[in-house]
């Protein structure tokens, strides 16, 4: 299907942000706020978890099923993770779209542009910024969850995706979360069809 071509109304919401900076707690406060966005459903190869039910928790696929939609093109962004795929299906992201439904992504720099690409003016990049790396360093480390070479690499990447940060449509620093919220839900409101 020709992605210019889509009838629907829906819109397509993508918050990036390095670990530490809040992303998952700006989310589901701005999902709240605005009542109108559902989170997108990822697919997975993992296994399926006691109470997880598929098409509402993940996609949950095959390793076999999962590289085929790999090389058809049916991913928007995959990755492989800690032994399993995880990835966004592009043909559940169309119907989302066709189906008038905005939904809200969490993805890494690179499945954020990409979406982008393929979606264009349907989709909002949002990009979450630590108020500096100093005080991103601090919050990793007051998780005391970091092994020593994890915070390296974590720190390496926030280095790596704040320099995409000029590539998103709106970019704010997370300093203060109230008022993050506040800003991230009106420029999302602003977005999406009235």
């Amino acid at each position: 299907m020709n992605i210019g071509q889509l009838s629907g109304q829906g819109r397509l919401i993508v918050f990036s942000a390095p670990s530490g900076t809040g992303k998952s707690t700006v989310a589901r406060l701005v999902m709240e706020r605005l009542g109108s966005l559902s989170f997108s459903v990822s697919a997975t190869t993992r296994p399926m978890r006691s109470g997880e039910r598929d098409g509402v928790d993940y996609y949950f696929l095959s390793c076999d099923a999962f590289e085929k939609k790999i090389s058809e093109g049916g991913f928007i962004e995959h990755e492989f993770f800690f032994g399993n795929f995880y990835g966004t299906l592009l043909e559940k992201t169309i119907e989302a779209v066709e189906a008038g439904r905005h939904l809200l992504f969490d993805l890494d720099v690179k499945g954020a542009l990409n979406l982008k690409r393929i979606f264009g003016e349907r989709a909002l990049l949002v990009f979450l910024k630590p108020p500096s790396m100093k005080v991103l360093e601090e919050r990793l480390r007051n998780r005391e969850s970091e092994e020593p070479e994890v915070l390296k690499m974590r720190l390496e990447r926030a280095e790596m995706e704040l320099s995409h940060a000029g590539q998103f449509d709106f970019v704010v620093v997370n300093d203060d979360l109230g008022r993050t919220v506040e800003a991230v839900a009106t420029r999302i409101a602003r977005f999406l069809p009235q």
